[in-house]
C-alpha cells in the first residue's frame, strides 16, 4: 500500500522534471517529509485550461486532496480510506473506473514509507504479550535519486449545499495505484532487515518510469485495455530501502531529519 510518502522538491523543481506547461505560484507547497493522507499533494495532470479558447490538452501541476472522493458520493467523509486504487481492479471498480479511463495523474515523491514488524516484536504478538507490536519504518527510494512518480488517479467532487461561486464547493481530489511487492532483490538492501520490497509489504505504489509519462498522462487515451498496459510493474532492481526512525509514525512529525538513514533498526525492531 501507500500510506505515507515523503515529497521534498519544489515546484520549479518538479516542473523541470515533467515538462509543465503550467502552474499556479498560490498552489505551490512547501516541502513535506511526511505527507499523510487528507493532506494536500502536488499531482503532475495534462487538462485543458479552464475558460480558455485552445481546448488542447496542457501539462499542470495541481494541488489536490490525497484521498478519492467520487463525483457521484453523497459526502467527502469516504475520501481518507480511498488514498489507494488497486492496479489489478482500478478498472471495474465503481470509485475509480471513469477517473482510470479519463482522469490520471502522477504523484511525484522522493519515496514512499513502509513499516515491517520485527522478528522479536513478531514473536511477542504471537503470545500474546504485546498488543501493538512496535514496527520498524523503512524508506523505499529509486536507487539513482531520481523522482519516484507514483501511478495516480484524480477526481472532482461538488459540494451542493454551497453556491457555485463559493471557494469550497468544489474539491479536487486524488489516489495513488498500487501493485503488488517486487520479490526481485533491491538494487540497494539494508545490511540487516528486508532483501525485497516484498518482505516490507505485500503492496507498493506503482512508479510510472519516464518512457510511460506521456501514455498515462494522455487523456485522449480511453481504451481499457491500452491502460492496463500502462500498469505492469516497473523494471526489477530500480529500488532501494533503508531503514529510518520511528518518528515518521507521528504525523505531526516532519523535517528532512526523517529521511535520514539509520545504520540498523531501532532496537526492539529487527527484522
Amino acid at each position: 500500500m501507500c500510506g505515507r510518502y515523503a515529497a521534498s522538491r519544489g515546484a520549479e523543481d518538479l516542473a523541470g522534471i515533467f515538462e509543465i506547461e503550467k502552474w499556479e505560484p498560490e498552489e505551490t507547497l512547501e516541502p513535506d517529509y511526511n505527507v499523510a493522507p487528507t493532506k494536500e499533494v502536488h499531482v503532475v495532470l495534462d487538462r485543458p485550461l479552464k475558460d480558455a479558447e485552445d481546448k488542447r490538452p496542457v501539462r499542470q501541476l495541481r494541488k489536490l486532496k490525497w484521498g478519492l472522493v467520487p463525483s457521484w458520493a453523497k459526502s467527502p467523509e469516504g475520501g481518507a480510506r480511498m488514498i489507494n486504487a488497486r492496479a489489478e481492479t482500478v478498472h471495474e471498480k465503481p470509485s475509480y473506473r471513469r477517473a482510470f479511463a479519463v482522469r490520471r495523474c502522477i504523484v511525484p515523491a522522493d519515496g514512499y514509507y513502509e513499516w515491517v514488524t520485527g522478528t522479536q516484536e513478531r514473536e511477542l504478538e504471537v503470545e500474546g504479550k504485546r498488543k501493538r507490536p512496535r514496527k520498524q519504518p523503512y524508506f523505499v527510494i529509486p536507487a539513482d535519486g531520481s523522482v519516484f512518480a507514483m501511478a495516480g488517479l484524480y477526481e472532482f467532487w461538488r459540494d451542493r449545499t454551497l453556491p457555485d461561486d463559493h471557494p469550497l464547493a468544489w474539491w479536487a481530489t486524488c489516489s495513488v495505484i498500487t501493485t503488488e511487492a517486487e520479490r526481485t532483490p533491491l538494487a540497494v538492501a539494508p545490511a540487516e532487515g528486508p532483501r525485497s520490497l516484498a518482505d516490507i509489504h505485500p503492496r507498493m505504489p506503482l512508479l510510472l518510469t519516464p518512457d510511460r509519462w506521456d501514455a498515462w498522462l494522455d487523456p485522449a487515451r480511453t481504451d481499457v485495455d491500452d491502460l492496463r498496459a500502462l500498469l505492469a510493474p516497473p523494471p526489477a532492481g530500480l529500488m532501494r530501502a533503508y531503514p529510518v526512525s520511528t518518528a515518521v509514525s507521528n504525523v505531526r512529525n516532519n523535517g528532512p531529519e526523517l529521511l535520514k538513514e539509520l545504520p540498523a533498526p531501532e532496537e526492539g525492531t529487527l527484522f
